[in-house]
């Protein structure tokens, strides 16, 4: 039996090992773009390692990809057979959950976990990941301040903890001390791409643009050997850049950054479900402000084809459906409507979040494209209180409820209008008038 660098045991053949061990779930934590060759030489170090195959299973869930799925159950058998402590166990049954469509009661699991090992940093930060992309904010933030009373910066992973506290407290809402968390991490490791994201997202919500605009520069030096996550840091400047008017940069942006088709990141995960993401819903805003994408939404059209009945990220299904209404793609459109109402009948609690919110939105969507205002309105308006548990952030959300204001605007339809608009200025710090998205509903209700 050796430690990981936290001290904690694992059932492993060498100390060299663990450190390899180590090496991967630092590649995790600091999304490390590398994370295929960390994982070979762990695996070549110890081919019986019980939690480096829980480890694979995790990666391979976390991309939300249906044909994963086999491989994350390889990897779950391998977990079980080399499984050496009630921890390990522990974390073969969290994988075990996940892969079973209730990444809810993995949660469980990992929680369980950290009440008698705090100190777990593989079960703390997929906690905060599975329950940001189940719209669990509280529990982000609970997580938070269950584990960092066994914490200090002598430990190991200390910087990570800082990035996942702001953005726990970001989403919460709590800005200042969101900010203090997210600097002080970035202070002490500027390659830190969690706690950037984590002040990028406190200087949107706070409508501090050029601010923005200026912190993602200074950065991005630092982000070489990165992975996509850094798109999404670009993709935030491109929203500061969008509210500034600022409609050509915002494409270059796209163009040379955050959706770059010649990138070998992207290259290797060319429909990875932030990216699409990304590109869809800044594309969506940049139409509601007349400008013209070209054919940007034809290649995101193309791989929402591919993709028809592949329901694992809730979130990104309304995306795919946006480039398939830019695009006309009716037919496309249709399939993948009844491809989530297959996958709705499969009993996973997954699938009831896709039949409850995701389809109704997702129907919204392409009723907004064809112009079907009215009808978008109706299917949108029952579940404007639910799209948060598809996960996302508010700056992410934000689109979702950009379809909703965009019909109702064109339905003229003054009463929905209010309250997006109610809702609007009830979350977020900004008032509607000074969002871009927004204003022209905000001048419309006051005339």
């Amino acid at each position: 039996m050796f430690n990981d660098c936290r001290g904690l045991p694992v059932t492993t053949v060498s100390q060299q090992a663990a450190a390899a061990f180590d090496h991967a779930v630092d590649g995790y934590l600091a999304y490390r773009a590398d994370m295929t060759a960390r994982m070979e030489a762990l695996l070549a170090a110890d081919p019986d390692f019980g939690l480096a195959h829980c480890l694979k299973g995790y990666l391979f869930l976390m991309g939300f990809r249906a044909d994963t799925l086999g491989a994350a159950r390889g990897a779950l058998a391998d977990a079980r057979r080399c499984a050496g402590t009630v921890r390990e166990a522990a974390h073969a049954q969290a994988l075990a959950h996940w892969i079973e469509g209730d990444p809810e009661r993995a949660v469980a699991v990992w929680d369980d976990i950290l009440r008698d090992h705090p100190r777990d940093i593989l079960a703390f930060r997929l906690a905060h990941f599975v329950n940001f992309w189940c719209g669990r904010v509280e529990a982000m933030l609970a997580s938070v301040r269950c584990v960092e009373p066994y914490w200090s910066d002598a430990v190991p992973g200390f910087v990570s903890l800082l990035a996942c506290r702001c953005f726990a407290h970001e989403e919460a809402g709590y800005y200042l001390e969101a900010e203090h968390a997210g600097r002080e991490a970035v202070r002490r490791d500027p390659t830190d791409l969690w706690a950037a994201h984590g002040v990028a997202h406190v200087l949107e919500m706070t409508g501090r643009r050029l601010e923005g605009i200026a912190w993602v520069d200074g950065l991005q030096s630092q982000w070489d050997g990165s992975n996509n996550l850094k798109h999404h840091l670009w993709w935030h400047q491109a929203m500061y850049h969008l509210e500034l008017g600022d409609f050509a940069t915002v494409l270059s942006r796209y163009d040379a950054g955050f959706r770059d088709l010649l990138s070998p990141l992207t290259g290797m995960a060319p429909d990875l479900y932030i990216d699409v993401q990304n590109a869809a819903s800044i594309l969506f805003r940049l139409g509601r402000h007349g400008v013209d994408p070209g054919d940007r939404w034809v290649e995101l059209a193309d791989k929402a084809e591919a993709r028809i009945g592949d329901c694992q990220s809730a979130f990104t299904l309304p995306h795919w459906m946006m480039a398939l209404a830019a695009t006309g793609r009716d037919r496309a459109a249709k399939a993948m409507l009844a491809g989530m109402r297959d996958f709705a009948r499969n009993g996973q609690p997954i699938a009831r979040l896709v039949d409850e919110i995701a389809l109704p939105v997702t129907e919204a969507v392409l009723a907004n494209g064809q112009g079907r205002h009215a009808a978008a309105i109706a299917l949108m308006r029952p579940v404007l209180g639910e799209m948060y548990r598809m996960g996302g952030s508010h700056a992410q959300q934000d689109v979702l409820e950009q379809v909703f204001l965009d019909s109702a605007l064109k339905a003229g339809a003054q009463n929905d209008v209010r309250i997006m608009m109610e809702r609007a200025a009830g979350r977020h710090p900004v008032p509607p008038v000074r969002r871009r998205g927004y204003a022209m509903g905000a001048h419309l209700l006051a005339a």
